[in-house]
């Protein structure tokens, strides 16, 4: 279902990553006051983090194919920025770990049993939303696939209609072939009806003279008779 502003679920990734971008920004502030292996542990957790980004951000680049044109372009320009905001926090990493100590002191490393709970709890945070973030890909996975399958029954179905209006179009086409030889023997029964009736005419014609020749003749054999 879409809100307003988009998609709801592209909206839960970009809840997700503003979550992951302020620990990340935490983590690379905590970092500089940090030294030895607790340094080096924040560095690698940072850097889980920023993976568990990408695969969110790769999760709204998905989703977006799911959307109208309009939410698309919109939403795509705020996927952009994201991707501005994330590279700069690589870079930002790069030089947190180019300037860290390769060594540190037995103090650290003890202090830094603290801090490893803390970075076990985050883990177990980072595993929990990697797992949310497994879930709602599957359901995106599920949604395209279910929308390549529509696309394909469309696609199906609008051969069938296709197959049927030429099935139609051979029926009317054969139709129409049939009327025109239909009005050809009309037309040319026609004439013959016609010539039979001149004929007929021609021959009461013919008919009426010869008779009209005989009653003449007989008038006349007549008169001689009488008056012979």
């Amino acid at each position: 279902m879409d809100s307003p502003g988009g998609s709801e679920l592209f909206e839960s990734y970009e809840q997700d990553f503003e979550a992951i971008k302020v620990s990340l920004h935490e983590r690379l502030n905590a970092s500089g006051s940090q030294t030895g292996e607790v340094k080096k542990q924040t560095l690698r957790a940072t850097d889980r983090e920023i993976d568990e980004a990408n695969e969110i951000l790769q999760q709204m680049e998905m989703e977006l194919l799911n959307l109208p044109q309009g939410s698309r372009t919109r939403l795509q320009a705020r996927l952009r920025g994201y991707k501005t905001e994330l590279d700069r926090i690589k870079q930002t990493l790069k030089r947190a770990q180019s300037t860290s100590r390769s060594t540190a002191d037995r103090d650290e490393l003890l202090g830094g049993i603290g801090g490893g709970i803390d970075l076990d709890a985050a883990s177990m945070d980072q595993r929990t939303r990697l797992l949310n973030g497994t879930d709602r890909l599957a359901d995106s996975s599920r949604r395209l696939q279910d929308s390549h399958k529509v696309a394909l029954e469309t696609e199906s179905l609008g051969a069938g209609i296709l197959s049927d209006l030429r099935g139609q179009r051979e029926q009317i086409i054969h139709t129409r072939n049939t009327l025109l030889e239909a009005d050809s023997s009309i037309d040319k029964a026609s004439r013959t009806l016609k010539g039979m009736a001149r004929r007929m005419a021609t021959n009461k014609m013919i008919t009426a003279s010869i008779i009209i020749v005989l009653v003449f003749l007989i008038l006349f054999v007549l008169y001689r008779k009488i008056f012979a």
